[in-house]
């Protein structure tokens, strides 16, 4: 795909899955470089040069106080005003996980992610059914990604739920599908407020989600995909690539 989509992934202080956003974006055409913050914050005028900023999955600071929080402290006192004046051009700002729990610290994306009801780490695939037209989203009614996550409990008061709901900010909602039909284990993995995966902002542009996204864009990534090969030999067409990698392509497609 021919896109002029050049991403901005941040990486530094336990951000872990730089690697993996980066690929997915570049599978899809989109040009894009891998930046420390701590460089970012000597150079904040490079975020003119991108169009898309991603802050990646991890466990920033270790999560010691707080999923998140000593990161997005350190973006609020020192890149803030950048920041919002990215947003406030024609850009996409994406947060996986430990991304999504730093845009809610920052501010840029409203409500909080507590720990999770089980009061432990949980690594396994989860089902969505989407409820945003963000343009992350376009063309996506219901789709399967893995998450990892400790704190990835999403909670807002009635008037901010109200008000995402009103504003159809609400990426959408944990459901028994695809994957989670075959499961034992409840639909919500966290016990996030109304099953609620991630939220957006700024008409859509902005976007935080617990689930990994980068860490399913091919097929081969997918937990039934064995059972998949063996339909192969029934006739039936494999898929062409992982779940998650429409959300990079509408990224790469929106600057096009």
């Amino acid at each position: 795909m021919k896109t002029k989509a050049n991403v901005l992934v941040v990486s530094g202080y336990g951000l872990n899955c730089e690697e993996e956003t980066l690929r997915a974006f570049t599978q899809v055409g989109c040009k894009g470089d891998i930046i420390h913050l701590n460089d970012l914050i000597e150079t904040p005028g490079i975020l003119k040069h991108y169009n898309i900023l991603a802050f990646p999955g991890g466990f920033s600071y270790g999560d010691d106080t707080g999923s998140g929080r000593a990161y997005g402290n350190k973006i609020k006192n020192n890149l803030k005003k950048e920041i919002l004046a990215f947003v406030k051009r024609d850009t996409l700002v994406l947060g996986i996980c430990n991304g999504f729990q730093i845009l809610t610290q920052i501010g840029l994306l409203p409500g909080t992610l507590l720990h999770n009801e089980q009061a432990r780490y949980i690594d396994r695939w989860v089902d969505v059914k989407v409820e945003s037209d963000s343009p992350w989203l376009k063309g996506i009614k219901e789709v399967s990604l893995p998450i990892a996550h400790g704190e990835g409990r999403y909670y807002i008061d009635e008037k901010g739920k109200k008000k995402l709901e009103n504003e159809k900010a609400i990426v959408g909602r944990y459901i028994k599908g695809e994957i989670a039909n075959w499961s034992l284990l409840s639909a919500n993995p966290n016990g996030s407020l109304d099953d609620i995966v991630g939220v957006t902002a700024f008409e859509g542009r902005v976007l935080g989600m617990m689930p990994h996204p980068e860490r399913a864009i091919s097929f081969l990534q997918l937990p039934h995909w064995t059972y998949l090969k063996e339909t192969e030999y029934r006739g039936e067409k494999l898929p062409s690539e992982g779940s998650g990698l429409r959300m990079f392509k509408n990224a790469a497609k929106y600057f096009a």
